[in-house]
Parts: C-alpha cells; sequence; structure tokens
C-alpha cells in the first residue's frame, strides 16, 4: 500500500481472524486470506482492515503506537498520531475504530493506522461489533 493509501474498502475483522491459524498470507501479494466456516463460500481477501477496540497502552514509539484489546484479543497499531482523527482519542479507556494496513501478525497483530476515530460516545458501538464482522464477512460477495 503506496504512501498508506488502502487499494480496496477494508474489511471488518477481530484481530484473532489475522493470528496464525485464523487465515493465511497469499504470498506475494500482501493480501490475508480469510475463510468463511460454514458459509460454503471461497475466503475473503483482505488488504485493507476496519478493526475496533478499546486503548489498554499509549506508547511513543512508531510516531504513537496503540494497543488495543477487541474480542478476538489484543494487537498494535502504529503510526497514530499521523492520521486523521476527528475527536482525540490517543487516550486509555476510549474505544476507537481503526482503519488499516496489517504489517505483520506473527509474533504478534501490528496494523499501520490509515484513519482513527473515537467511538466511545454510544456504547452500541461496542456491544455489536462482534455481531457486526460476523454478518458482514457472510454475506459479503
Amino acid at each position: 500500500v503506496p504512501g498508506g493509501r488502502m487499494e480496496a474498502p477494508p474489511v471488518k475483522v477481530l484481530s484473532g481472524q489475522l493470528r496464525p491459524g485464523g487465515g493465511s498470507l497469499s504470498s506475494g501479494t500482501g493480501t490475508w486470506l480469510l475463510p468463511r466456516e460454514g458459509s460454503g463460500r471461497a475466503p475473503l481477501r483482505v488488504s485493507a482492515v476496519w478493526m475496533q477496540g478499546t486503548v489498554q497502552e499509549v506508547r511513543p514509539e512508531r510516531n504513537v503506537s496503540l494497543r488495543l484489546l477487541d474480542p478476538g484479543g489484543s494487537f498494535t497499531v502504529t503510526g497514530a498520531a499521523r492520521v486523521p482523527q476527528g475527536r482525540p482519542c490517543i487516550a486509555i479507556g476510549k474505544y476507537v475504530m481503526v482503519m488499516g494496513v496489517v504489517q505483520s501478525c506473527s509474533p504478534e497483530l501490528v496494523v499501520r493506522a490509515v484513519k482513527l476515530t473515537d467511538l466511545s460516545g454510544n456504547a452500541l458501538h461496542q456491544s455489536m461489533w462482534k455481531l457486526e464482522v460476523e454478518d458482514l464477512q457472510q454475506n459479503m460477495p
């Protein structure tokens, strides 16, 4: 993804789906192949992700890194200080949405942020996230 721009729309995912055993990296393409169990459909091709989680830690390295927690586990977001944010959201306890590009999946999931948004103002965002991800993945062509 040259210049941090996304080629395809981001796919809503949980962090656990992007760990070893959750899918596979398509060699040389930077695309993650995400299986859709029980649907009988081909794996989703994921190059950009839309993830949501609660900020657990804020670190100054790599233009501010965040440690987020979602229903699938924890993951790191890099470049948080360089992206559009709307309301300030780089703070422990905030529930945020991050759009970005997967940098690595092992030994830990690292996503380079392209956009960051505070969703803390509406508890529905957090309570519905897992269902929203499942629904989208089962219904995407």
